[in-house]
């Protein structure tokens, strides 16, 4: 199995799910979400895990 570096939109997706997740932990709500910290973290953690994966996304 050969890994890919992600694309940047793929990577700037990711860090900003994280970043809102985490932001949420800390009580800063800048957007309301319907989802919780825990699932917005799990999004950004996945769509990484698929721009690693996947070649050319």
């Amino acid at each position: 199995m050969r890994l890919t570096a992600p694309s940047f939109i793929i990577l700037a997706i990711s860090l900003a799910c994280g970043l809102f997740a985490l932001l949420r932990v800390f009580g800063v709500v800048l957007i309301t979400l319907p989802i919780s910290g825990f699932w917005l973290m799990t999004v950004a953690w996945g769509l990484l895990v698929f721009g690693v994966l996947f070649r050319k996304v």
